[in-house]
């Protein structure tokens, strides 16, 4: 079951497509977040969605809010996927101990091994302030997420 909105976000420290970790709790009293799981890299749907990310990219990544985006791929698989895309904003692996941040955000298909679509507005504060949820093959809309970031 996902987070609930209003409850506090779990934390988690994850290294992103360079080997560099990153802390959720580090942007707290910063920036909010927009955090957004996807199952698969080199996939179309999810490399359609991560275009949309990358498009929209200073809208949803800013001096008031930090886009990271989560996968249970390895660093390595992260990496090429950005390289090859031209993707800029941090990829996080969720790789090892496997799809274990995914399972504390309630998004880990267990059957597949992978994260669902999930995306979450975690504010300021840590607290979680909106979410959608959708199935592996369901692209999530981008302008939802400007909507969701306008109401902090």
């Amino acid at each position: 079951m996902p987070v609930e909105v209003g409850h506090p976000a779990p934390d988690f420290e994850l290294k992103d497509q360079h080997g560099q970790p990153v802390r959720l709790s580090s942007y707290r009293g910063a920036k909010a977040v927009l955090l957004v799981f996807y199952p698969w890299a080199f996939t179309g749907v999810c490399g359609g969605e991560l275009r949309d990310l990358e498009r929209e990219r200073e809208q949803l990544d800013n001096d008031e809010v930090a886009l990271l985006t989560v996968s249970t791929d390895s660093m390595y698989t992260l990496r090429a996927f950005a390289d090859r895309e031209g993707f800029t904003f941090p990829m996080l692996s969720d790789f090892w101990p496997h799809g274990a941040t995914a399972q504390a955000y309630g998004v880990l298909h267990e059957g597949a091994g992978v994260a669902t679509r999930g995306s979450f507005v975690i504010d300021r504060d840590g607290r979680l302030r909106w979410s959608v949820v959708n199935g592996i093959g369901d692209a999530r809309d981008v302008d939802d997420y400007a909507k969701a970031l306008a109401a902090l």
